[in-house]
């Protein structure tokens, strides 16, 4: 199995970890706001000297592309790009949407294995990144922003099976979907460094690598700067 540093900033949390033969060796986590640039260096320099203190070299590096945080998913691309170049080794990206979805799938839930996973990250106001999954990963409704009312999701509803809604988008959904007896809220799912391990080693192994050159963040939709308000 690879050694593989994996680096998330897609939301609010920072997080960084060293991962290898299906086991976590070390990580780093900050749930406090949106400290990316000034933590995630130090984070993957632990990671580094993690690898230094035990005699393992890096064989990859992983990076969560998003959709998410505009600035906080090109901090973390930047950050995996330098270091993949330094290093000399291949970059792997990972989608949020996917690393969300596997985190509920591999939780200690009693899962239904017909259930439907649909993760969503806040966007603004009352729009969410989306889409949806079932156990084998296989995409039922494509990447994509999304403004929620009260047909969100009922094609998918409308099937009978579990639709599990996580992510920190899905308190805007609770209030309009709440009452349909398919949806099934999951609380306190983030996107963490920790949970791409399965995804990033099965890139690895397929040799499913970006382009360090060309390679983007997945935004799903253009950025939106807005005007600063006047203070007088």
């Amino acid at each position: 199995m690879a050694v593989i540093i994996n680096i998330e900033t897609s939301t609010e949390v920072c997080s960084a970890a060293l991962t290898a033969e299906g086991q976590i060796l070390t990580h780093y986590e900050d749930f406090g706001g949106r400290n990316h640039a000034a933590l995630i260096s130090d984070y993957v320099k632990g990671c580094l000297d993690f690898a230094a203190d035990h005699e393992i070299a890096p064989d990859a590096i992983a990076v969560s592309l998003g959709p998410g945080s505009y600035t906080g998913l090109r901090i973390g691309l930047s950050e995996a790009k330098g270091l993949a170049y330094a290093l000399d080794i291949p970059l792997i990206g990972i989608g949020t949407l996917q690393l969300m979805a596997t985190r509920v799938m591999f939780s200690t839930l009693d899962i239904d294995p017909e259930s439907i996973f649909v993760p969503m990250i806040d966007a603004r106001r009352m729009e969410v990144y989306t889409a949806a999954y079932d156990f084998a990963l296989d995409t039922l409704m494509e990447p994509q922003p999304l403004i929620l009312d009260e047909q969100s999701y009922a094609q998918l509803l409308a099937t009978g099976r579990p639709v599990l809604l996580f992510g920190n988008g899905s308190d805007k959904a609770r209030p309009l979907l709440e009452k349909h007896p398919g949806a099934v809220f999951v609380p306190d799912v983030t996107p963490l460094a920790v949970d791409m391990l399965a995804l990033a080693e099965l890139k690895h192994s397929r040799r499913e690598f970006l382009d360090l050159a060309y390679s983007v963040p997945e935004y799903l939709k253009d950025f939106q700067a807005t005007k600063p308000k006047k203070l007088f």
